[in-house]
């Protein structure tokens, strides 16, 4: 067996011609010896360059060919370094098993044969190539563990290409980019030169077949059209991953792979980044639909109202959240507006059909002429006969547009707000949720004077974690004290000052202003 190319080897030993002799038997077999005279200038030498092995001796003039090996053993830069230890003058088995608890990978005693030395060498080599494999490998792996687990959690496609781009540069060491199409922007391309460099724009890629699965490929960069950026306008390797014929496909790439635990490793990576990318494509599909659905059970055309100017806002919660069951509802009942607003408890496509359920039920009991009161009382009794087990808040009033006069039944909802001439006015109405069947307290009635606003909201507004809801509700009063002259502007402005979408729940805003 002959050594490999550039096999680099530091042999120890205060005696010329000892080294003379050692020299000669390692590089007749194909390594490359460096000298060294005694320990200091061994120690000095580790440090300057690596060494694939020191061969040491282990009585020096300076100092104890033990305490150099734990030296190169002690330090982290030299710690992997192989050493085997060379002695005539410790051939007892306490010294021997002393030299290797100490570090040493191999005792050899002199007289040494030269076949015995090449072979051990080899054999110590061998060794640590294969561990050096084995935890490049187990590093791959837990890197590629790690960067799936990010491009699982991403929120959206943006952080998914970027995180998959960063994950393929610390993989393997190089600038890589990674690209695929969205439904909101088309092709996209996340380039990363390093950890924290990452650049997305828009791409078009080339019209190429792509077959289902996984793909490997060598091609020129200037073909795929890469950003600017890219290093490199040579070689690279296009590896790329595609789940079904009506799916667009993944690409990534990256320089070429070092070996084949590295191809592997970008094979795996480009088809974990793919499933990801269909998860994170199936995700926002099925929020769209969701949202689609919701936004389909929520009032089309505002009414148009004498001496009333109307506005409202629905924000549904981002593609990481589930939609929830945030509702509304403006009505002209006879001379009488109605005016809802309500949300069901928990998050999900289950909570938006129980918010249809209630939002019919409501308006259906309103048009047989209840108050307020009996309106949200029926609704409760129909909840714990039809939907056992659901629960939802409700704030609901009707509002006489000529005088002002509102009559207002709440339950277990956040209180309206009433500003008037920049004051502004919470009004509490305490009740039980529907859906638990308790007794209820008598309509709450006041006035909304000409020019006086009234503000109803659901939870998403004013929710955070770091405050509590008292809180946000004061937060809530301060930024609605000024009402601007449009409405819409005025809701808006709620919006963009109390929220940081992508927004974790849906927001509902109902503005009513008596002219």
């Amino acid at each position: 067996m002959t050594a490999p190319a550039e096999t680099t080897i530091l042999v120890v030993d205060d005696r010329a011609p000892k080294r003379y002799l050692l020299k000669n038997w390692l590089t007749r077999a194909g390594f490359v010896v460096t000298e060294a005279e005694d320990g200091h200038e061994a120690l000095e030498k580790v440090q300057q360059r690596p060494f694939d092995m020191v061969v040491l001796d282990v009585k020096l003039p300076d100092m104890s060919g033990l305490d150099v090996c734990r030296q190169i053993k002690a330090d982290p830069g030299t710690a992997s370094t192989p050493v085997i230890h060379v002695s005539a003058h410790a051939v007892d088995a306490a010294d021997r098993t002393l030299g290797l608890v100490g570090g040493a990978d191999a005792y050899l005693v002199e007289p040494i044969d030269p076949h015995e030395l090449v072979a051990t060498v080899q054999a110590v080599l061998r060794y640590y190539q294969a561990r050096r494999k084995a935890e490049q490998l187990a590093d791959g792996l837990a890197r590629l563990a790690e960067t799936t687990l990010a491009v699982t959690m991403a929120r959206d496609f943006t952080e998914l290409l970027g995180q998959a781009a960063v994950g393929a540069v610390r993989l393997f060491g190089a600038a890589a980019a990674v690209a695929t199409e969205t439904l909101d922007t088309g092709w996209s391309v996340a380039l990363a030169t390093a950890s924290d460099n990452i650049t997305v724009t828009g791409w078009e890629p080339p019209d190429d077949d792509v077959p289902i699965g996984s793909r490997m490929l060598g091609a020129q960069a200037a073909h795929w059209r890469l950003p600017a950026g890219w290093p490199d306008s040579g070689d690279i390797t296009v590896t790329t991953a595609r789940l079904r014929a009506d799916r667009p496909p993944l690409y990534l790439f990256t320089s070429a792979p070092a070996d084949e635990d590295q191809a592997r490793l970008l094979t795996q990576l480009t088809q974990a980044l793919g499933a990801a990318a269909e998860a994170q494509r199936a995700q926002d599909q099925d929020h769209r639909i969701a949202v689609t659905l919701q936004r389909s059970l929520l009032p089309r055309h505002l009414p148009a109202v004498p001496g009333i100017d109307l506005a409202v806002r629905y924000e549904p919660a981002s593609t990481q959240a589930e939609i929830g069951g945030d509702f509304y509802e403006l009505s002209i009942l006879d001379d009488q507006l109605l005016i809802a607003i309500g949300d069901v408890v928990g998050h999900s496509l289950h909570a938006a059909t129980v918010m249809a359920e209630i939002r019919h039920a409501l308006r259906a009991y309103a048009i047989e002429g209840h108050s307020p009161g009996r309106i949200v009382t029926l609704v409760d009794e129909l909840m714990v006969r039809l939907l056992p087990g659901e629960m939802a808040t409700l704030c609901l009033l009707l509002l006489d547009p000529r005088t002002g006069r509102a009559r207002l039944a709440n339950a277990g909802h956040l209180p309206p707000l009433l500003i008037v001439d920049g004051e502004v006015s919470e009004i509490w109405h305490r009740a039980p949720l529907l859906g638990i069947n308790h007794p209820r307290s008598d309509d709450l009635e006041f006035v909304i004077p000409d020019g006086g606003t009234l503000l109803l909201y659901t939870d998403g507004l004013i929710e955070r974690r770091d405050i509590t809801i008292r809180d946000g509700i004061a937060d809530l009063s301060r930024v609605a004290g000024t009402v601007d002259a449009d409405l819409d502007r005025y809701c808006d402005r709620l919006l963009q000052q109390l929220t940081n979408p992508p927004h974790a729940d849906d927001v509902a805003v109902v503005a009513v202003r008596r002219l």
